[in-house]
C-alpha cells in the first residue's frame, strides 16, 4: 500500500479506481485503440495501456450478482429498473400511451415438496410455524408440527420439518424445468386469450401482442418462483393500442388458466418415479396502477431487486461447485448441501444430461436466465448500456481526452488482452478508501490480483 501511494502514477491509478465506481474485482486489460484515417491510412490518435499504471486498464466487472460486487450489481439493478418502468409508463423509446394498456403483476410459485419451517403473519401478528392439534408422525419418527413463532432472520426458515421426507429430487427437477414451464405457460396464455376472444392464434397476432418482463426469485426452501409484468398491446407492440375487448380481467383469467394447464413430464428413471411437474396452486394476479400500493415504481423496484440475486438466501455459494469438491467442507446450509448433492446424483444420469444439473448445482438446478423480457416489452439492457457508453465518450471528447473525429472517415482498430482481475490486499484497502466502499471479507484473507 505504501509503495502504491509513493508511485509517481498514483493519481492516474486513483482515477482508474474511481472510474470503476468501487468495483470489487475490476477486470485488467492490456492493449491499444488506434484511430486511422480511412482515406490516407494516417494514424490520427492512439490510446495504449503502456502509459497506464502497471501497463493495464482497469474496468468494472459488470456482474449482476450483488454477492460478488455490490457496486456493479447496483448498476445492473438500476438498468433493469429503467427497463421495467419504461414498459409501464413510457420512455426509452416507449410512448407514454402505454399506461393505458391492460397490465398485470403476476406471480407463479412452485408446488410443495415437503413441509418446511416458515414465518407466517396475520394482522401484524406472528403465527406459529406449523401448529397441528393431531399432527401426524412421519415414517422417520418425527412429528410434523412446529409451534415456534419464527423471527425473520432465523436460519431454520426454509428447512424441512423432516429432511428425510423432503422431495429433494423433485425440488431440483422443478428448478431445472422451470424455464420450460414458463415457455409452456406463455404459449398457453396466448391460446387462452385467443379462445376467449373467439380468434385463432394467427388472427390474434394481427390484433394483439402479449408482452412481458419477468424475474426469477428463490424461496428459502430452494425453489424458484417467477414474478412477471404482463401487458396487452396492439399488433405493433406498445406503439399501438390493444383492441377494446382486451381487458385486464380477460388477461387475469388467461394467466390463471395457463398456470394450471401446463406441466412438464419427467419419466421414471433409476430409482426415481415418473413425475408431472406443475406450477403451485398459489397464482397471484394484480393490476398495476400509476398510484397506489402496486404502482409502477413499486413493481419496477421489486423486479429489479431480484434481478441482482441468486440462490444465496438458501445458503449456497455464488460460484460453481465441482463434484470433486468436498461438500462437507464448504460453508453451506445442510438443506442447500443436500440439494446440491441431489444435483450431482441426478446429473450423473444419462437421461437427464440435457438439464446440466451438475453445471448448475450451485444454483440448485436452475439454469435459466434470472431476468428476461419479450421482444416488444420495452427497451433492452444493451440499448441502455450504449446510451451510457455514448455519454462517456462525449464526456471524454469534451474534456479533451479523446479527439473529435468524423466517424464516417475514421477506422477504429482495437486490440485487447485479458490479463487478470481484482486487487492485491494493499490496493484493495486503498480502493475502498478512495470509493467509500466496504472491503470484501475475502480480501482480508488473501490477495485477489491475478496479474
Amino acid at each position: 500500500m505504501i509503495t502504491r501511494l509513493h508511485d509517481p502514477n498514483y493519481s492516474r491509478w486513483a482515477a482508474q479506481i474511481r472510474a470503476t465506481g468501487g468495483c470489487r474485482q475490476p477486470i485488467h486489460l492490456r492493449g491499444r485503440v488506434d484511430h486511422i484515417d480511412r482515406a490516407t491510412g494516417e494514424l490520427l490518435h492512439r490510446y495504449s495501456t503502456r502509459t497506464e499504471p502497471d501497463r493495464i486498464l482497469r474496468l468494472p466487472c459488470k456482474t449482476r450478482r450483488a454477492s460478488r460486487c455490490p457496486t456493479c450489481a447496483e448498476v445492473y439493478r438500476a438498468d433493469t429498473y429503467q427497463l421495467i418502468r419504461a414498459g409501464l409508463t413510457g420512455g426509452k423509446g416507449v410512448p407514454a400511451s402505454v399506461t393505458g394498456h391492460p397490465c398485470l403483476f403476476a406471480t407463479l410459485t412452485a408446488p410443495s415438496f415437503g413441509a418446511v419451517h416458515t414465518r407466517r403473519e396475520k394482522h401484524g401478528k406472528t403465527l406459529p410455524c406449523h401448529a397441528r392439534r393431531d399432527a401426524a408422525t412421519c415414517p422417520h419418527g418425527r412429528v410434523m408440527s412446529c409451534i415456534a413463532r419464527h423471527g425473520s432472520d432465523e436460519t431454520c426458515l426454509g428447512e424441512p420439518l423432516c429432511a428425510d421426507c423432503y422431495d429433494y429430487a423433485g425440488s431440483v427437477l422443478f428448478n431445472a424445468l422451470a424455464p420450460q414451464l414458463w415457455r409452456y405457460f406463455t404459449d398457453a396464455l396466448r391460446r387462452r386469450v385467443a379462445k376467449s376472444s373467439g380468434l385463432t392464434l394467427r388472427e390474434l397476432r394481427n390484433q394483439l401482442t402479449i408482452s412481458f418482463a419477468k424475474v426469477a426469485e428463490y424461496q428459502r426452501r430452494g425453489v424458484v418462483h417467477f414474478h412477471a409484468v404482463i401487458r396487452l398491446d396492439g399488433p405493433d407492440g406498445p406503439t399501438s393500442p390493444p383492441p377494446a375487448w382486451a381487458t385486464a380481467d380477460l388477461l387475469a383469467d388467461a394467466v390463471r388458466y395457463a398456470a394450471s394447464a401446463v406441466s412438464a413430464v419427467v419419466p421414471a428413471l433409476a430409482d426415481e418415479p415418473a413425475r408431472v411437474l406443475r406450477w403451485g396452486t398459489q397464482v397471484d394476479t394484480r393490476p398495476i396502477t400509476m398510484n397506489g400500493e402496486l404502482s409502477d415504481q413499486a413493481v419496477a423496484g421489486y423486479i429489479a431487486k431480484y434481478a441482482t440475486k441468486a440462490a444465496e438466501c438458501v445458503g449456497t455459494l455464488d460460484r460453481r461447485i465441482s463434484p470433486l469438491d468436498d461438500l462437507g467442507a464448504l460453508p453451506l446450509r445442510e438443506h442447500a448441501r443436500r440439494l446440491i448433492a441431489e444435483c450431482f446424483r441426478l446429473g450423473a444420469l444419462d437421461e437427464l444430461a440435457d438439464l446440466r444439473l451438475i453445471q448448475w448445482a450451485h444454483v440448485l438446478g436452475f439454469g435459466g436466465h434470472f431476468s428476461t423480457r419479450s421482444r416488444h416489452y420495452s427497451t433492452t439492457l444493451g440499448a441502455i448500456r450504449v446510451e451510457r457508453a455514448d455519454y462517456v465518450r462525449d464526456e471524454q471528447i469534451t474534456t479533451g481526452r479523446l479527439p473529435l473525429f468524423d466517424e464516417d472517415t475514421v477506422v477504429v482498430i482495437a486490440q485487447w488482452e485479458y490479463v487478470g482481475k481484482g486487487y492485491s490486499l494493499g490496493d484493495a484497502l486503498l480502493a475502498a478508501a478512495l470509493t467509500g466502499t466496504a472491503l470484501p471479507a475475502s480480501q482480508t484473507s488473501r490477495g485477489g490480483d491475478a496479474r
